[in-house]
């Protein structure tokens, strides 16, 4: 190996950096909705090439955190307030499903990594660190989808987070990033209702849950969107 070689950077090193920095940039709102992410710009905040920078974007993308036109440029996702009762729906919905599926289907394995995914959200919940609050709840809730073993299923879900991430950055706003202990102990509930098995139970507590957060957004956009929207319908 020269050293050239020795200097040169990984291919791909440089693109989960730009991933995380834009990543924090969409859902602290300080790139907002419709806003361009041009690679250009972009390779020179960061300092790298374009091709790191492509990579993040095709993440966010694939993510729905940032939407390519049909001109090809690359603009942050819209928040689609119209369509937010169905999106709600829907995620209730996957609540129930995967909290039902995965008490009848779990194994050992999958009931350690939920505690896992478990204890890494309560760390956030402690810390108030909002953003990883909600990439930890993500991964909680798709480790019980994983559960379930339907991959239909966990990847409808996966798209679901993904899509509310930044719905779910206004919601713990509500309470100023500190979260209430209860939060976590709804987690905890599920998945003590999923190890035992009673698929009764883990449905009614995924239904619960999604309807707390239903609520809240609720209470925090209906003052700002207007009753035009009725959330929750």
């Amino acid at each position: 190996m020269t050293g050239t070689d020795a200097a040169a950077p990984r291919r791909g090193a440089g693109s989960p950096k730009i991933y995380e920095a834009l990543k924090r940039d969409i859902l602290e709102m300080r790139l907002a909705p419709g806003d361009g992410l041009d690679e250009t710009s972009l390779s020179e905040r960061f300092g790298m090439s374009r091709t790191p920078v492509r990579e993040a974007l095709v993440r966010l993308v694939a993510e729905g955190l940032a939407t390519t036109l049909p001109n090809r440029n690359t603009v942050v996702t819209a928040l689609d307030f119209a369509n937010l009762p169905n999106y709600l729906d829907a995620l209730t919905l996957m609540y129930r499903v995967t909290t039902r599926l995965a008490a009848g289907r779990r194994r050992p394995e999958h009931l350690a990594l939920m505690r896992e995914q478990q204890g890494r959200f309560a760390a956030c919940v402690a810390a108030a660190d909002a953003i990883g609050m909600i990439e930890t709840n993500r991964d909680f809730h798709l480790a019980i989808a994983a559960a379930g073993g339907n991959r239909y299923y966990t990847d409808l879900f996966a798209r679901l987070l993904n899509e509310g991430m930044r719905l779910l950055r206004l919601y713990y706003r509500t309470f100023e990033d500190h979260l209430p202990r209860r939060y976590v102990e709804e987690h905890e509930a599920i998945i003590a209702a999923i190890a035992e098995g009673d698929a009764e139970r883990a449905d009614r507590l995924g239904a619960e849950h999604a309807a707390q957060i239903v609520a809240q957004f609720q209470r925090f956009l209906e003052p700002r969107l207007g009753t035009e929207i009725a959330l929750g319908a």
